[in-house]
């Protein structure tokens, strides 16, 4: 499908854009022409003729702000917020750290919030935009050891579906994206790791962006759920 596409003149922004899925969309995205503006924390600022590189803190407004100033100003409009900063630490709720879970909920659902807040507003202005926030399965199914994640994810998840009443009739689109386990970085520093073999490769999940991001007028995708051949794991 991507062959034939073309995202010349279009401007997304993708949050947690250094790794895992954030990564792998902006290389699909930039080899079709979009121009991209990519925020992590590890980002250093780097500007080429399409791609805006910057650093990013989506737990704090200040860092946003800029992210979205600097986004308007290289390319005066933003069509597409991709929200894929993410972090996840998995513990039964009794045993868990208060400390990580503050984190997931910063990162997760505070970030989301903020990048929503800021790229929302502008998006209503033009009277038109789409937004896309990468949830998880973890959002709607309750799984042992994912106390705070899915705290955060169910969180993120409400957030967009109040978006989406909130903005459906301003011309925004706002998606929330459901996956199950990924193959990707995301699984690095997680203590026993579990099988990866049968997990959705993360250019899978980036053609499924692209698929959301060329839909044709006259309807609004909701939510898309995409899961691995065996379930969620």
């Amino acid at each position: 499908m991507e062959d034939s596409l073309s995202l010349m003149g279009k401007t997304i922004a993708i949050t947690g854009s250094s790794k895992g899925i954030g990564k792998e969309t902006a290389s699909l995205l930039e080899k079709l022409g979009a121009n991209l503006v990519l925020g992590s924390r590890s980002n250093h600022e780097r500007l080429t003729e399409h791609v805006l590189e910057l650093p990013l803190d989506v737990t704090k407004e200040s860092s946003v702000q800029r992210f979205f100033d600097q986004a308007v100003n290289q390319f005066g409009t933003v069509d597409v917020l991709i929200n894929s900063a993410g972090v996840g630490t998995f513990s039964n709720v009794l045993d868990s750290s208060t400390n990580d879970f503050d984190q997931m909920i910063a990162v997760n659902l505070r970030g989301t919030y903020l990048t929503c807040k800021y790229f929302g507003k502008h998006m209503v202005e033009q009277g038109k935009g789409q937004i896309i926030n990468l949830v998880s399965i973890a959002g709607t199914t309750a799984l042992p050891g994912c106390g705070g994640y899915s705290a955060s994810k169910f969180g993120v998840l409400g957030l967009t579906k109040v978006l989406q009443a909130e903005l459906r009739q301003k011309g925004v689109q706002v998606t929330a994206v459901l996956p199950g386990a990924v193959k990707s970085s995301f699984w690095e520093n997680i203590d026993p790791k579990p099988d990866m073999s049968n997990m959705i490769p993360t250019e899978v999940i980036a053609k499924h962006l692209l698929y959301l991001i060329c839909q044709p007028s006259g309807a609004f995708v909701d939510e898309m759920t995409i899961m691995p051949p065996l379930g969620i794991l």
